[in-house]
């Protein structure tokens, strides 16, 4: 009971406590890592985009006021010689003048002109700086700038990059240019008349500004359209004006100054506009989503090992916390383990409060434990001894009336010196009986009483029977219960050979067999069936036909009371040819602390009794 109490009680084992705690705290520590890292990937990543945008932004809004920069000296040359040259002056009078003011105007800008020229309302060259000699017939009301011109006069136009193709100055070398065209107030002899003013401007100036930012080893870039989505600008025009690649210049130049998401022939990616003043023209910065992806590569390195170094950390810490919470548990494990093992060690008591309260519960319950195994041992040695006691008192009064009335029969009949005999045998019967009030006595006392027994058993049958006694003398010194040897030596003489005519004989054996000690009674009397055999220890309740009713069922209760299931009575019998009945008994050697033991209930192992034979020996 008490193993079984501390079996249950083991179950929880404190080393698998102290791997739960760490694989837990590691655990959701790990979890937290793992949410911490992609929190902060995510603020982190989101901060670089937004950096990114930041500073393309503030890029193009300073390309933008370059651009603006240059625009603005351009549209300041167009003023210039609009109203100081042109408008000031009669080209019919005055030719040569304004072609001086112009050549000035021209040689002050020439870093970023390429001609200046003024063309009358019928597409006719008027003035032109440098001096070159016009192609022919250029046919120039046709062109794209001087139709804007014509169509809108109030404002300034600015074109799509182009070659300059009017002008032949021997070089046999074209230029890209940008032509800035206006309406014009032309006056010749006091008649006005409309013209077209066109300034040509450098183109590479505009695509120099622009390649400084395209220079960036990223995959994003910057493009410049007009209005109308024309590409002005593309680090990939030449292989958009071939077909080979192509951009979403329409869609940007349909949008306000600011950020937008776009996705393109499959691809997601962030765009920034930003509109060039006086021109419409739309600065366009692409950042593809890659951009932002090889951008983050750093920082997702950076917070991996960051992680991997705080878990590191957190798994040490886990590691300590969870031996400092295990360690008293498995203290007071080791306590429990030595009150298994059969030792009395004090349990544990430390630790948190829960765990010094678990320690006191267990302390009490093992105090319990123990006065409540004490109790029960107590009372059921009580209780054997109590069945002890009832089944020897079936014994005694039985034989006691029987013997008795053998010697007033003696006595009526005269039979003096037969009642003294009986009465002398009673006496040493009954004096082994008693055995001041013990139940052990040995093996010798115990034949004694079978053959005072049996000698007024003779007297009583008249000698129709023999008895004989083999028993090995060096059994005599053995324990054993007394009073057993009778009872089966009654059934013998009852069941075996009382019917028989001088020819009965019962034998009674004795020896060692191993640790074990073997009595034996056998009669050649009627003998009975292996059936009824087993009955005879199964069956209490069957009628019996002669003695007291009690018989070998008594003595194997009581064998078994005081020495325990395995040992007590064996019947062997065939009809016709006798019954033997053996009983086995442990090899307890007789000392009175032996015999003090066995009343009081305790049932000897091997070793105990080779201990007691080895120390009687001595």
């Amino acid at each position: 009971m008490k193993d079984k109490y501390f079996r249950r009680l083991n179950k929880v084992k404190p080393r698998e406590i102290q791997s739960t705690i760490m694989i837990a705290f590691s655990l959701i520590s790990l979890s937290l890592m793992m949410v911490l890292g992609i929190v902060m990937y995510i603020r982190f990543s989101n901060l670089s985009r937004q950096e990114t945008v930041q500073s393309t932004q503030k890029l193009m809004e300073q390309t933008g006021e370059n651009l603006e920069d240059y625009l603005v000296s351009m549209r300041q040359i167009s003023d210039a010689a609009y109203y100081n040259v042109i408008k000031e002056n009669d080209f019919a009078s005055q030719d040569q003048d304004i072609q001086t003011k112009m050549n000035l105007l021209y040689e002050a800008n020439r870093d970023n002109l390429r001609s200046i020229a003024v063309y009358n309302n019928h597409g006719s060259l008027r003035m032109a700086e440098p001096v070159a000699a016009q192609k022919e017939d250029p046919d120039v009301t046709r062109q794209d700038w001087y139709k804007q011109a014509m169509d809108e006069m109030e404002n300034v136009h600015f074109s799509t990059p182009h070659i300059q193709n009017l002008f032949d100055d021997g070089t046999f070398r074209y230029y890209w240019v940008i032509s800035l065209s206006r309406v014009v107030e032309l006056t010749g002899n006091g008649v006005s008349q409309l013209g077209v003013l066109l300034v040509d401007m450098d183109y590479s100036s505009i695509s120099r500004m622009m390649k400084q930012i395209n220079t960036l080893n990223t995959e994003q870039y910057y493009y410049l359209c007009d209005s109308s989505g024309q590409i002005i600008y593309h680090p990939r025009q030449i292989q958009i004006s071939d077909g080979i690649y192509n951009e979403n210049s329409k869609a940007a130049a349909g949008y306000k100054d600011g950020v937008y998401d776009e996705r393109f022939e499959g691809e997601s990616r962030k765009v920034v506009v930003n509109t060039i003043s006086y021109t419409g023209w739309k600065l366009v910065g692409v950042i593809p989503n890659a951009t932002f992806t090889h951008g983050t590569i750093s920082i997702r390195y950076f917070i991996a090992i960051l992680v991997l170094l705080m878990a590191m950390m957190l798994v040490v810490i886990n590691r300590v916390v969870s031996v400092r919470i295990s360690s008293p548990i498995l203290k007071l494990d080791d306590s429990v383990k030595g009150y298994e093992a059969g030792e009395t060690p004090e349990i544990y008591i430390g630790g948190s409060l829960e765990i010094r309260h678990l320690g006191h519960s267990i302390q009490r319950s093992y105090e319990q434990i123990d006065t409540l195994m004490k109790k029960i041992v107590l009372e059921q040695n009580e209780r054997r001894k109590s069945e002890l006691d009832a089944l020897q008192s079936q014994i005694n009064p039985h034989f006691l009336y029987n013997t008795l009335e053998s010697i007033v029969w003696m006595v009526e009949g005269e039979r003096n010196n037969e009642a003294v005999f009986m009465l002398s045998q009673l006496a040493k019967l009954f004096r082994i009986s008693l055995s001041k009030g013990s139940t052990v006595i040995t093996v010798k006392d115990e034949l004694q009483h079978a053959q005072s027994y049996m000698n007024i058993q003779k007297i009583r049958y008249k000698n129709t029977f023999s008895i004989s006694f083999h028993v090995d003398p060096a059994i005599y010194g053995y324990c054993t219960v007394k009073l057993i040897l009778q009872p089966i030596l009654e059934n013998a003489i009852n069941y075996g050979v009382s019917g028989m005519d001088d020819c009965g004989e019962i034998t009674v054996t004795g020896r060692l067999a191993g640790g074990d000690l073997i009595l034996a009674v056998t009669d050649n009397g009627m003998g009975m069936t292996s059936e009824e055999a087993e009955l005879v220890l199964t069956d209490s309740e069957r009628v019996h036909k002669h003695g007291s009713g009690v018989g070998l069922v008594n003595v194997n209760n009581r064998i078994q009371i005081l020495f325990g299931k395995e040992y007590g009575l064996a019947i062997e019998s065939e009809p016709d040819e006798g019954t033997t009945v053996s009983i086995r008994l442990p090899a307890v050697p007789y000392t009175e602390d032996n015999r003090k033991v066995l009343e009081q209930g305790h049932i000897f192992s091997m070793e105990e009794m080779n201990d007691g034979e080895n120390g009687d020996e001595e």
